[in-house]
């Protein structure tokens, strides 16, 4: 049974076809979700995929300051200015990904596993609200094949020594990226089969 809930990243070649407006979607559902219950933004996704253009990263990313200040007062969405303003910005930031990869999907899809937290910074470092565990719930919920630092996740680092304490620091990362990298080639198992195992291992 716990086998069975397990949950499988998506092969390559699906993620490979995924439309760039997908990927901002699933961004800003993460974004929008995070402090707030879940079952709002889901009774509100329709207003959010109409007020931001059904996620179009060409029209999201040329929205002026003006255009941010009219979803303020729109009803249709969750009204903070800080995350209606991530979206313009992880707009622009998907429309860089396009320019160097051809796509999104084909950046994302491409990304080893063996560099998941290289992909975490790079999305922290370009994109707009997806530090902590905001970008690695945005993949996962994408399909990646990903680890979230959760705190059971994180406790079962720290007891199998690879870390002493929530890892922060690049060196901490280094050492936890070490570790999955050396568990998913003993294991034969994808990240998100670790992440699930080492969270599940904790009362």
């Amino acid at each position: 049974a716990f086998e069975a809930s397990l949950p499988n990243p998506s092969a390559i070649e699906e993620l490979r076809t995924i439309p760039d407006h997908r990927w901002l979607a699933g961004f800003t559902r993460v974004i929008f979700q995070a402090g707030i219950s879940w079952k709002v933004i889901d009774a509100k996704w329709q207003g959010f995929e109409d007020a931001f253009h059904q996620f179009d990263i060409g029209q999201n990313a040329m929205m002026s300051d003006e255009d941010l200040e009219r979803l303020v007062s729109d009803t249709r969405i969750v009204r903070h200015m800080p995350k209606i303003q991530s979206v313009r910005a992880n707009a622009i930031m998907l429309q860089e990904f396009a320019q160097q990869h051809g796509s999104p999907a084909a950046m994302f899809a491409d990304w080893p596993p063996t560099d998941w937290i290289g992909l975490l910074a790079l999305l922290k470092a370009k994109g707009s609200r997806l530090g902590g565990n905001s970008a690695a719930y945005a993949l996962r919920y994408m399909g990646l094949n990903g680890f979230i630092f959760g705190r059971d996740g994180v406790a079962a680092l720290i007891r199998a020594g690879v870390v002493d304490k929530i890892p922060k620091s690049a060196r901490d990362l280094a050492k936890v990226q070490m570790a999955l990298n050396t568990w998913m080639e003993e294991s034969g198992r994808p990240l998100n089969h670790i992440s699930k195992i080492l969270a599940s291992s904790i009362d």
